[in-house]
């Protein structure tokens, strides 16, 4: 997404519930942002194209495919909470970075082939340069990391970084035991989604010059934020219409969302659903699909969703009344509500 792809979605924003909450307008957006997003987007490109082919052909095609770059904007209106939000580029540059070499990486661990509408890197270029050129952006977010300045240091992005391989590494047990526990599937979210969201805010906040408690109350939203953007990513897969992959794609990967979970809770009967639909049987697939949207789970898993953007918002209240505050409110609600 491109500059002004970014700034469509704060437009989007304010022209749908942001008025009525915050009584932003556009001009705001543009006051608070300035050109950081035009700057970010500019420098992930760089990267991208900074390093040895087929590598970096690998990085630009992903790149290139777009994306909501939620964690940059996350990012600079954190940074720009408490101080000129120029100073928060590095960390969003960071934060886009870990999450396209994250999908670099997830696509060879699951064989994906396509992302965002289009092939996958390690279908046209193989696994190896896939996973190289995903350990490139990681490079160059920790170099953009080194070069944030004082207060944004290396061992909270490198904390960060763990939590979102445990993560992974405990959704792939799934592929070997189905898990349809809450707890399982709390400690994936928290660690392959949250745990950058929360770096993201609390990195944006330190480079804007936030106080200790300022940057643990963003940490707090970052987290009810990434929670909340990946239970609709789940819900989404199952709507009718504007599903973007094959139904329970993810659970023959191994992956169990919160509407299976919930399904699985309330109906001792859709286990055995679950099981053949993550065995790829054709009569288990619809007969899954069909539960599912028969049942309350979807609005469910939304609402849960939307519990967890308001406990984002209310960890914002804290803090001191500003603009940017503000436009973080509203992102949460339009992420809550999205539906694509």
């Amino acid at each position: 997404m491109e500059a002004a792809g970014a700034m469509g979605m704060l437009e989007e924003v304010a022209r749908g519930r942001a008025p009525e909450r915050t009584g932003l307008r556009l001009a705001t957006a543009d006051a608070t942002l300035g050109d950081a997003i035009g700057r970010v987007e500019a420098e992930i490109l760089a990267c991208a194209r900074t390093g040895q082919a087929p590598a970096i052909d690998s990085a630009e095609h992903l790149r290139a495919a777009g994306g909501k770059r939620v964690r940059p904007l996350l990012a600079l209106l954190s940074c720009a909470s408490f101080g000129p939000v120029g100073r928060g580029v590095e960390v969003a540059v960071a934060a886009e970075l870990v999450h396209l070499a994250t999908l670099l990486h997830d696509d060879v661990v699951d064989d994906g082939s396509e992302r965002r509408g289009v092939p996958t890197s390690r279908r046209l270029w193989g696994n190896a340069v896939s996973v190289l050129a995903g350990d490139l952006l990681l490079v160059h977010a920790l170099e953009r990391v080194r070069a944030a300045g004082e207060g944004v240091t290396l061992a909270e992005l490198l904390a960060t970084l763990r939590s979102l391989v445990d993560g992974e590494v405990v959704q792939l047990r799934g592929r070997t035991r189905l898990d349809l526990s809450r707890a399982t599937y709390d400690e994936i979210v928290l660690g392959k989604t949250a745990s950058l969201f929360v770096w993201a805010m609390r990195a944006g906040a330190r480079a804007g010059g936030g106080d200790p408690a300022a940057i643990e109350r963003l940490g707090l939203a970052g987290s009810a934020l990434g929670q909340a953007f990946q239970i609709v990513d789940d819900v989404i897969d199952y709507e009718p219409g504007a599903s973007r992959k094959t139904p329970f794609a993810d659970l023959r990967e191994g992956k169990v969302t919160l509407p299976l979970i919930l399904l699985a809770e309330r109906d001792g009967r859709a286990r055995c659903d679950i099981e053949a639909a993550r065995d790829a049987e054709p009569a288990g697939v619809a007969a899954l699909l069909e539960r599912v949207r028969a049942s309350s789970v979807l609005s469910e898993s939304r609402e849960i969703a939307a519990a967890h953007a308001a406990r984002a918002a209310n960890a914002l209240a804290e803090l001191p009344a500003s603009g940017p505050r503000a436009w973080l409110v509203s992102i949460a609600d339009r992420l809550a509500g999205r539906r694509t």
